[in-house]
């Protein structure tokens, strides 16, 4: 008898994007929201189908979001500042607003902060909870799905973020920590016990709530308030003869340091992520033991990457719980959210030596039914097994093999590759004189919009409709375009605009030895955005130049500074499908040493700016403070040094980090030894500010003063107010103004008058201390 088998949750945007060209055909007035809310019903069903013949016996359902499930929490349990509350708008559009921001006849409104979810690149809608919010249940989507769901056949488990989670998450007006007061606890435990009745007078049988806070590092008071929110859901469980169970699920890492806790308050079930918290975790369940009312939810098909599962080390795992205990459930280690739709879709992939590595969501179904099927067998089952002997072929190490020359460079490296000299102040001294840039300068992140028209040029390149001269003019075009006109706006450090560029990760990899690339292979990062990452298949190199030539060419075209715009290494690895053969830390060399080659092509062609993104930095920092040296930062800082360590004094660096906490390791990011860095702040209020002041940050900085995920055109007088609070904080001397992030997904309608206003703010600004240094000395 196999094994009962548990999905976490499943990718929503549907096989072809289908709901983000639903929802943004929407924003465009090209669609209604009924049509929206048909293609969602269609896809909800269709994924749920999908997992029913895969063999899935618990099925989630309230997993799908039109932007975000954290997003989705905060409207079910009322937490909607009132500023969207006034704007009088459907439910749709109340929750477009609180992602995107609304500019309209109902009112102007910023979007709610945004963050990183965990360690991945998919992002979250910070709750924003002040002396106001009364959180209760207001709305009733997961009950809707739940029977919507039922009434198809699906044995439906119910998802939703759980309460300690949410509370963590969520920040006060100012982007602040909260110190929630008793009242907010309990009213919050309560919402949540009445959205276990709920179920419990629909017919749950399970409803699974995501804790995946649980696996950062705790304060006594953390796991106090754990226990006073969990009391009377709990005790919620149960109505009369009718009982739901109650699936703990927790991911991205481990609860071995309150296992026993947890244990010990009765869980029904408990999801454990032996991908990321292998070890821990098992050690945990060795040592206390597993409650016999409990049941193991054993995650041990991975839902961060798109390898295939190793069955012998998933079988391994699934022996060693049955001799904790019998209860186990097979499952995914976190959601599928993560990876993209089926492999099926990869024809470009060949067939018999490459696609077969892969498992993509729909494959990772079909791992999730073999694992089940080998978990109760004999050895002499498994042994007869052809599910796991194919499996086994994939794993005897003769997939790829070392490029001599690739590591032949990275045993020559020394401890000066990763110094750059002179100091940065002295450097810093250089280049102002060596730039002769204003006080303020202002600039852009790298990218300009990607219009329908450079898209669609790009795809009659692919279809060998024009030649690769025809496109070159088109592109030269482009940057003549976009270089005039941030001329006449007056910025005073340009770009090129990256009209070349797919994507900011996977062209440069097109231009790596050692890469693939997917056609379809597509997967949320926030709201309708989608990313397609490359493929870390073997040794990584430079094959060609990458950005020389049209960086030159803009360069070329104006007087003013042009900055050449580079991804950096650890970014590159971070927003790939990395390797599982070989460690991190090896990859991301290779990849700093291809890097390099480019910053001294670049400097060696006249390009006096470079920047190298780092926007996915903090992305992978372990989630326990003990860990972020040791696992990620000893390795990942001087891998950015190896980049840069080898330009001229005159040279200035630039890097870049968007949507991610960046206060804890401000003096991390000061080591990487760039000039200046620009982030995201506008989303966050400028907290980070703070932190750079305590640090004594040496990098000069581009707090970005407004955000280019909206649509909402800032103010000059609101950016205006923005630097004047950056500069409360920051030396005006440091201070660079620039956007939150590339402009690449914006439209030209927006993109213009927002950068027009943002010169105009710092013109004004500037007026304003030279009118007061003048006041001074008089």
């Amino acid at each position: 008898m196999a094994a009962i088998t548990s999905v976490s949750g499943f990718p929503r945007i549907g096989a072809h994007r289908e709901l983000k060209r639903a929802i943004e055909g929407y924003w465009k007035g090209e669609r209604n929201l009924d049509e929206v809310r048909r293609t969602a019903a269609d896809l909800r069903a269709r994924h749920w189908q999908l997992q029913q013949q895969a063999g899935v016996d618990l099925i989630p359902v309230n997993d799908f979001s039109y932007y975000d499930q954290v997003l989705d929490t905060s409207i079910l349990l009322g937490v909607v500042p009132g500023r969207y509350r006034k704007l009088g708008l459907g439910p749709e559009d109340t929750l477009f607003a609180m992602g995107r921001g609304y500019q309209g006849e109902q009112g102007d409104v910023t979007a709610l902060p945004m963050k990183k979810w965990f360690t991945t690149n998919y992002h979250y809608l910070v709750p924003e909870i002040d002396q106001d919010t009364k959180i209760a249940l207001e709305g009733d989507k997961p009950f809707k799905e739940f029977q919507e769901a039922r009434e198809q056949g699906i044995a439906a488990k119910p998802v939703l973020i759980g309460p300690y989670t949410f509370l963590k998450l969520a920040r006060g007006p100012q982007g602040e920590l909260l110190d929630p007061d008793p009242a907010l606890v309990q009213d919050l435990a309560k919402a949540y016990a009445t959205i276990l009745e709920r179920f419990i007078g629909l017919g749950a049988d399970w409803i699974q709530l995501d804790e995946p806070y649980l696996v950062l590092d705790k304060e006594p008071s953390d796991q106090d308030l754990f226990d006073t929110l969990y009391g009377p859901i709990l005790k919620a469980r149960q109505s009369g003869q009718s009982k739901v169970r109650i699936l703990l699920n927790t991911y991205f890492g481990h609860i071995g340091d309150c296992y026993a806790r947890l244990a010990d308050l009765g869980f029904d079930g408990i999801g454990l992520d032996l991908v990321e918290g292998r070890d821990e975790n098992l050690a945990a369940l060795k040592e206390h033991g597993v409650p016999e009312g409990t049941t193991i939810f054993a995650g041990l098909v991975n839902g961060r990457n798109i390898w295939r599962n190793d069955y012998a080390v998933s079988l391994g795992l699934l022996d060693a719980l049955h001799q904790v205990t019998p209860n186990v459930v097979v499952s995914t280690a976190c959601s599928l959210l993560h990876v993209p739709y089926t492999v099926a879709d990869e024809d470009g992939l060949d067939a018999d030596t490459v696609r077969p590595h892969f498992a993509f969501a729909l494959e990772k179904l079909g791992e999730l039914h073999d694992l089940a099927q080998l978990a109760d067998a004999d050895e002499d089952q498994r042994r007869s097994s052809k599910a796991l002997a194919d499996n086994q072929k994939l794993f005897d190490g003769s997939r790829v093999q070392p490029d001599p020359q690739v590591q032949q460079r990275l045993a020559g490296l020394k401890d000066e590759d990763f110094v750059r000299t002179p100091a940065r102040p002295e450097r810093q001294r250089i280049q102002a004189q060596e730039l002769g840039l204003p006080l303020l300068p202002t600039t852009t992140i790298g990218s300009f919009p990607q219009t329908a028209e450079v898209r669609a040029e790009r795809a009659r390149l692919r279809k060998k409709e024009i030649s690769q001269e025809d496109y070159d003019d088109f592109i030269a075009r482009k940057i003549d375009q976009v270089i005039d006109h941030q001329e006449q706006i007056g910025l005073d450090v340009l770009v090129h605009g990256e009209f070349e560029r797919n994507d900011m990760v996977e062209y440069f990899g097109q231009n790596l030895k050692g890469y693939l690339f997917t056609r379809n292979a597509w997967v949320q990062s926030y709201g309708t955005r989608c990313v397609k990452p490359p493929i870390v298949w073997g040794d990584i190199s430079r094959a060609r130049p990458i950005t020389v030539r049209w960086s030159s060419y803009a360069q070329s075209r104006t007087k003013h500074v042009v900055k050449g715009m580079l991804t950096g290494p650890v970014t590159i690895l971070n927003w790939s499908w990395p390797r599982e053969d070989i460690d991190h830390k090896q990859q991301t060399r290779q990849l700093a040493l291809a890097i390099r080659d480019e910053v001294l092509d670049l400097e060696a062609a006249g390009i006096r700016i470079i920047q190298i993104d780092e926007a996915a930095l903090r992305e992978k920092l372990p989630l326990r403070r003990s860990d972020w040296h040791s696992r990620y930062l000893d390795w990942a800082i001087p891998a950015f040094r190896l980049v840069h360590s080898g330009v001229k004094p005159t040279t200035q660096i630039h890097t870049h980090m968007c949507y991610s906490e960046f206060n804890d390791i401000i003096k991390d990011i000061d080591a990487m030894d760039a000039d200046v860095i620009s982030f995201e702040a506008s989303r966050s209020d400028l907290t980070v500010l703070d932190a750079i002041q305590e640090a004594r940050f040496e990098t000069e900085a581009g707090p970005g003063v407004y955000d280019i995920h909206s649509p909402r055109i800032p103010s000059t007088e609101e950016i205006v107010d923005r630097i004047h609070a950056i500069l409360k904080k920051l030396d005006a001397a440091k201070v660079w103004i620039n956007p939150d992030c590339g402009l690449k997904t914006r439209g030209d309608k927006e993109t213009w008058p927002s950068l027009e206003h943002m010169v105009a703010a710092a013109h004004q600004v500037r007026a304003e201390l030279s009118s007061s240094q003048e006041s001074d000395h008089a």
